[in-house]
């Protein structure tokens, strides 16, 4: 088969274009023709600098996969051959991802594709849509009724946080900058901040009458958690997915922070079931018109991946940067 491999860590041109052997079937896992894959910042990431996994580097990036079921081994019963599914899947940890014709996956963290997407569209969702709702679900246990703030509402995890925030029934105010005021306007927010125009003291008083929001998902981080610590109400709850540095004002204001990190099954082989569910009930939600991923108007193929990776460290990418076999 034709794949997409790295061999050391670099800049976009390290990938390589080569015949790769098709994965062998084993014990629950499944074989997948790829049919499309995502962009997401692990994958730059991972290319370019050494992170904890990377001294196990597969040679096939990207975690993010949507295709067609071609092989099920007899001990998997929940898939068939020749069903659509998605999920994320490898890319990391030495198991090998979804730039190739085909990739061999645990099905324990895929699912059966919405089926209102395109494998372009659905391959967008996996990594943000778990992240998400690992964030909101599991960690913050947003309610209905809940006032919540998401810092980041047009990126690729905020997009999706906002719309799940909506279905479970909370109060949703989300930051943007003002390049993505109108596209920010679609996702059902509540409320909407230009964050390079207002204070933290002002949307706090504006839309929580100055008592601090409930439940806070920052996807943006770094100096912006500084921010959401001081925007979040006493005894209220700031979850992120980017490391920081000064927590004080979480001692200060009695908060429950939440550090999110969707890699861990991957990482770590525990919990895989968990992120099968998940993405069964997005892809629930999204095929009920709830939630809907918005994709970056460039039209690269698998084999473009450099160029692809470009475009997401130019920053001129609006949406998820896809890519189809």
């Amino acid at each position: 088969m034709k794949a997409m491999i790295i061999k050391e860590i670099g800049a976009s041109d390290v990938f390589q274009l080569v015949e790769k052997a098709k994965p062998t079937l084993k014990s629950g896992h499944m074989v997948v023709e790829v049919k499309a894959t995502s962009v997401n910042p692990l994958d730059t990431m991972l290319r370019s600098i050494e992170l904890p996994w990377s001294a196990n580097l597969p040679e096939v990036l990207h975690g993010d996969v949507a295709g067609i079921v071609v092989e099920v081994s007899e001990d998997v019963a929940s898939f068939n051959v020749g069903d659509e599914v998605y999920g994320m899947a490898g890319g990391i940890n030495g198991v090998d991802g979804a730039l190739a014709e085909f990739m061999l996956v645990d099905a324990r963290l895929m699912a059966l594709k919405p089926k209102t997407l395109t494998m372009k569209q659905a391959a967008a969702l996996p990594l943000v849509a778990i992240t998400s709702y690992e964030a909101l679900v599991h960690k913050m246990n947003v309610q209905a009724g809940d006032n919540v703030l998401i810092h980041g509402a047009t990126g690729g995890v905020g997009h999706i946080a906002v719309q799940l925030a909506k279905v479970l029934g909370a109060t949703v105010t989300s930051t943007h900058s003002p390049a993505n005021a109108e596209l920010a306007k679609t996702l059902g927010a509540d409320n909407l901040v230009d964050f390079t125009t207002a204070t933290v003291a002002d949307y706090v008083q504006a839309h929580t009458g100055g008592s601090g929001f409930d439940k806070i998902f920052d996807t943006v981080a770094g100096d912006n958690i500084q921010k959401s610590f001081e925007a979040a109400k006493y005894n209220g709850h700031v979850a992120t997915i980017l490391p920081i540095e000064n927590v004080l004002q979480v001692a200060l204001k009695s908060l429950s922070f939440h550090s999110v990190l969707m890699l861990i099954p991957l990482c770590h082989g525990i919990n895989h079931e968990s992120h099968g569910r998940i993405l069964t009930e997005i892809a629930t939600l999204v095929d009920a018109g709830k939630i809907t991923p918005i994709i970056d108007d460039s039209n690269f193929s698998i084999w473009e991946v450099a160029q692809a990776h470009d475009h997401l460290g130019s920053g001129k990418a609006v949406g998820k940067i896809t890519l189809t076999a």
